[in-house]
């Protein structure tokens, strides 16, 4: 995963980097960047710098919704500190439900007829004798929970570096992958943490130290540090490394999205929106609704850079000011970063010289953060509270605030008290402006075939159909006005369907699109 960073020295030179307080989001001609094909008639081709290393660009113009990857894993495992899951499928396992274990290594699988174990399974091809000769799962009954998780967590490093045997072609495939282990030797407390609960746990307890020496582990621990992918849906949580898509680049207003089969993971890459021929293809390993201090702080911690990207270098965050405070002294203006991108910024108001430093902002976050995490899940009147009163602090589009809008516009309609049937033309209106002020900012964030879009326009057409049959009955709009917002509603469905049928069959999301296409059939013309 090559990030906007400057290029470190590496003893391959044809591997990317991943790390800089300098980076970008464009080259130049300076730069002597270099196209490297990788296939015929790819939509794509490879590009270097040495800013940047390796990343991908279209090499002709596309269209939103084109599918520039399509492959399949390299590789998939357990996620890290993960709960228990099944070594073929990657499933979490139901509380009290019949426990199986594999007849050959005895570590536990969902059932005998997992899919993930049909021979030749990644299981049986790569950990489970090695695990069955070493007597592994002697170490899973005395552990303690914590361990288990690290247990589980190191499976993936195993399979791994049990390809260099199995399929050293598929090895070699990863080793193209930077670890970035110069930078991660320098975190003492993850190069630590890996030294203790992977390496030494694979080589010490499970007796793997003459097949594996301790620098490629760590290597190993980089490549999927640095370059895995988030897999599966509930129940089955997973990480992938997948060929090519580690190219591509990050940034924090992406303009490709991807999606995984649900049971073999197959990766498809697709555009959001249309890119002209040369454009950076990128994608993000942030949450599109986080502020900046909180994205850059994950991906620093996570993906061992800072972003330096056009959002990211913008106050006001494209003008969303998704981070934004309100000015406690004028109450006209916004408190913003003056440097976003120095996380010891000052921040000082746009309409006044009132300031805080950026602990104090920090700290003020925190302190939100805390109190918001305290409110249920399904607590909607709590959630209510809370952005009626810190809507006086913060900005309408600050990120904790879409968060709670997020949740709020899920919740009505879904939950108990709160079914559509219930909900009043009051609650129905606040359920419309919930949305809207999501879309507004997605739009902005995300724009093209955003899943997140798709899902709030499926939400928002709800409350508007309501409404206008409502109003209408009632003699409160004339029947021109209920056509256009029917015809409004007809837009809202098929854009939700024209985003979400391109997610894997039997995803939510799926679903959402099968909905939205029977809601269009129902409504027939306007």
């Amino acid at each position: 995963m090559p990030p906007h960073h400057k290029k470190k020295k590496q003893k391959k030179q044809s591997q990317p980097s991943g790390i800089s307080k300098e980076n970008t989001n464009s080259t130049s001609a300076c730069d002597h960047s270099i196209d490297v094909p990788l296939e015929a008639n790819a939509s794509y081709s490879v590009k270097r710098t040495e800013q940047v290393g390796r990343y991908l660009v279209a090499s002709r113009d596309l269209k939103a919704g084109d599918i520039i990857i399509e492959t399949s894993p390299i590789i998939v495992g357990p996620c890290a500190e993960t709960e228990p899951v099944c070594l073929g499928c990657h499933s979490t396992f139901i509380a009290d439900s019949v426990i199986y274990r594999c007849e050959n290594c005895n570590w536990r699988i969902c059932s005998p007829n997992c899919h993930g174990l049909i021979t030749p399974s990644i299981h049986s091809r790569l950990e489970c004798i090695p695990l069955r000769d070493k007597a592994v799962h002697k170490l899973l009954q005395t552990s303690t929970p914590v361990q288990v998780k690290l247990m589980y967590e190191a499976i993936l490093t195993l399979r791994c570096m049990l390809l260099k045997t199995v399929d050293f072609a598929m090895y070699d495939r990863l080793l193209d992958m930077d670890p970035l282990n110069d930078v991660r030797q320098q975190i003492p407390k993850l190069w630590n943490r890996n030294q203790k609960d992977i390496v030494q746990r694979i080589r010490n307890d499970w007796g793997f130290e003459m097949e594996f020496t301790e620098q490629e582990l760590h290597t190993i621990c980089g490549i999927i540090e640095v370059n895995s992918f988030e897999v599966g849906q509930e129940p089955i949580k997973a990480r992938a490394l997948f060929p090519k898509a580690y190219l591509l680049m990050h940034d924090c207003t992406p303009n490709t999205g991807h999606t995984d089969e649900l049971r073999t993971h197959y990766l498809t890459v697709r555009v959001l929106r249309d890119v002209k021929a040369g454009e950076s293809l990128t994608l993000t390993y942030a949450h599109i609704l986080q502020g900046t201090l909180k994205r850059r702080q994950h991906l620093k911690e996570e993906k061992f850079f800072y972003c330096n990207c056009r959002r990211c270098s913008d106050p006001t965050e494209l003008g969303t000011y998704c981070s934004a405070l309100r000015c406690n002294k004028c109450r006209k203006g916004h408190i913003l970063p003056v440097n976003p991108l120095n996380h010891e910024s000052e921040w000082l108001c746009q309409q006044c010289p009132n300031g805080m430093s950026c602990e104090s902002v920090i700290m003020l976050l925190e302190k939100l953060s805390r109190q918001l995490g305290c409110i249920g899940a399904k607590d909607v009147d709590g959630l209510e509270t809370f952005l009626r009163i810190q809507s006086t602090v913060l900005h309408d589009n600050h990120y904790l605030l879409l968060s709670v809008k997020h949740s709020l516009c899920e919740l009505y309609g879904k939950i108990e008290s709160y079914l559509i049937p219930q909900l009043s033309p009051d609650q129905l209106k606040r359920k419309e402006i919930l949305c809207r002020d999501l879309l507004e900012v997605v739009d902005q964030l995300e724009p093209g075939l955003s899943r997140l879009k798709g899902t709030i326009m499926y939400e928002l057409h709800v409350p508007l159909l309501i409404e206008s049959g409502q109003q209408f009955q009632r003699g409160i709009i004339q029947r021109t006005e209920l056509r256009r917002r029917l015809k409004e509603v007809q837009k809202l469905l098929k854009e939700s369907e024209k985003i979400l049928s391109l997610e894997p069959e039997g995803s939510p999301e799926h679903s959402i699109a099968e909905a939205a296409r029977e809601a269009l059939e129902n409504m027939g013309s306007v």
